[in-house]
């Protein structure tokens, strides 16, 4: 079976060259991964000791990150390698300053997982929440390497869940413990008979709870606000933004709004700016400009979008009616900010909480929309009060990271 798996990932290699031809993203998927030996032959000698993260994006990244930075106090003279799956996540991290070693995961076939473990010869690896390799997982198996899933979560209708998923199911067994979310993900392990599991609950929560203890401060957003409650608009898409906007447009109350699209590329930005009738700006034209005039502020720029969560009175949080849906509510959460966000949640514990809580709001289409909002601007009080038990519900959720360093630490190399 691993053969034919194999195969499989040969000829999704070429499809992905092919498509490479006619996109930018596959492009950078492709030509990332063809300095990757080398450039470990470069930065890893064989005498190095070293610890492996695999992230499969940037959210996994950021989740992952308490863990990371324990473990590269834990054990200094190691060496951090991080790999990504995708561009959307190396391209914006691969300057990170927490890895000693930041790549592309080349992909999962047997040749590459071998030269791949040859090359970085971990003593430790960690899996971040999902993304089961199984060429990787069973050369690190054969290597007897101690391998960790971090933050994970499994649903019943994985295939290792199947009666025909005995081939990924033999790929777990490489796994020398597993650090889930939820009594769920636990249990759905323990059926298919693997007992070294626990509930470490999500790093992420460890993550975001850091937040506060930063600088988030942004002058330009600060003179942008001019003390006026502000609804900022995070990680939003086109079906998230036809609703907005006609909001934005009819809106009569003294409100800003700050808009942080998940795709910045330029052609979409104009179309966006321009179906704004309010006064707008964009980051890119802010220089020389008195912000205080501005109704609309969009932000046409990468890794800023948690500050200015800090200012936020609401915050709209996009991906809601795309799939898989919603993106991060924890950062704007952790600022104590009341959510609202589209119907596709479900799969994200930390969501499906907030709703269940009361303290985020989910729409569904225009008109709930424009209620909800207008409740909470008009409402201090509730919207004041949503506000406080979203902050209050990330407190109360941190500890992932300790429980995880307390096992490794007791479990040593």
């Amino acid at each position: 079976m691993l053969f034919l798996y194999t195969l499989l990932v040969h000829f999704a290699g070429f499809l992905i060259k092919i498509s490479a031809l006619f996109s930018a993203k596959m492009k950078l998927f492709v030509d990332g991964r063809k300095v990757v030996f080398p450039f470990l032959e470069q930065k890893i000698k064989p005498t190095d000791k070293t610890v492996w993260f695999h992230a499969a994006s940037l959210g996994e990244y950021e989740q992952g990150l308490p863990v990371i930075e324990k473990i590269k106090e834990q054990f200094p003279s190691h060496k951090i390698v991080v790999t990504f799956f995708s561009p959307s996540g190396y391209e914006v991290r691969k300057n990170n300053s927490v890895a000693d070693v930041t790549v592309y995961l080349p992909l999962d076939t047997q040749k590459n997982a071998q030269q791949f473990l040859k090359l970085v010869h971990p003593d430790l690896v960690f899996f971040i929440k999902y993304e089961y390799w199984p060429n990787y997982l069973a050369e690190l198996k054969k290597r007897q390497t101690k391998t960790y899933l971090i933050s994970g979560i499994l649903r019943k209708n994985q295939l290792f869940f199947k009666w025909y998923g005995g081939f990924y199911r033999e790929a777990l067994d490489t796994f020398t413990y597993f650090f889930v979310q939820n009594e769920t993900s636990k249990k759905l392990l323990q059926h298919i008979g693997k007992t070294n599991v626990a509930v470490s609950g999500d790093t992420r929560f460890d993550r975001v709870a850091t937040i506060l203890e930063k600088d988030n401060s942004l002058d330009f957003i600060s003179q942008f606000k001019n003390n006026t409650l502000t609804i900022v608009v995070g990680s939003s898409w086109p079906k998230d933004e036809n609703l907005l906007i006609e909001f934005i447009n009819s809106n009569t109350l003294k409100i800003k709004f700050i808009i942080a699209p998940h795709n910045i590329k330029v052609e979409q930005i104009e179309q966006l700016k321009n179906s704004i009738t309010k006064k707008t700006i964009l980051f890119s034209e802010k220089e020389g400009k008195n912000l205080a005039d501005f109704d609309v502020f969009i932000i046409d720029t990468i890794g800023i979008l948690t500050k200015i969560y800090s200012y936020a009175d609401i915050a709209y949080v996009g991906g809601g009616f795309g799939n898989p849906g919603v993106h991060n509510v924890l950062e704007p959460a952790t600022f104590g900010v009341p959510i609202v966000i589209g119907p596709n949640y479900s799969h994200f514990a930390e969501a499906t909480a907030l709703v269940n809580i009361e303290a985020c709001m989910v729409i569904k289409n225009g008109d709930e929309l424009k209620e909800t909002f207008a409740n909470l601007i008009r409402n201090d009080d509730i919207r004041h009060e949503k506000g406080h038990v979203c902050g209050t519900f990330v407190q109360m959720n941190q500890g992932a990271t300790a429980i995880i360093l307390k096992h490794i630490l007791n479990d040593p190399i």
